[in-house]
């Protein structure tokens, strides 16, 4: 039987949408939700602690989403977790990108926090599990 998803990483520099996705994710869709206001707080928060999806904002100051994937991307044990990107950059041209650089999958912002678990969960099952 597959593993179902329970633990999700979502990394955003922004308080009221980190605020908003954690009520979504943990309160609508029932995940063991952490969060990281940066990528540089995501990559200690992954010293301890293994998800089994990570959600990064694109566009965060310091370490940017495609920076902190990268960072992710280089260490063994999380090389092969599903990262997706919630971004309001959706431009074809743009998703694409984001694809060639490992993400499983782009989340445009705004999004629906009461749709927002089930198009997590569809993210998920498009990746596989770990």
């Amino acid at each position: 039987m597959a593993e179902s998803l329970n633990r999700i990483l979502y990394v955003d520099d922004e308080p009221d949408i980190r605020a908003i996705v954690e009520l979504s994710l943990r309160h609508v869709g029932g995940f063991d939700v952490q969060m990281a206001e940066s990528g540089a707080r995501a990559l200690e928060i992954l010293d301890g602690w293994a998800p089994q999806l990570i959600l990064l904002d694109a566009m965060m100051p310091g370490m940017d989403g495609p920076t902190t994937l990268a960072a992710i991307r280089q260490r063994p044990a999380l090389a092969g977790v599903p990262i997706a990107f919630m971004t309001a950059k959706v431009q074809p041209s743009e998703v694409q990108r984001f694809k060639e650089i490992g993400a499983v999958g782009v989340i445009a912002k705004p999004f629906d926090p009461m749709s927002l678990p089930d198009t997590v969960r569809e993210l998920w099952g498009g990746a596989g599990p770990t």
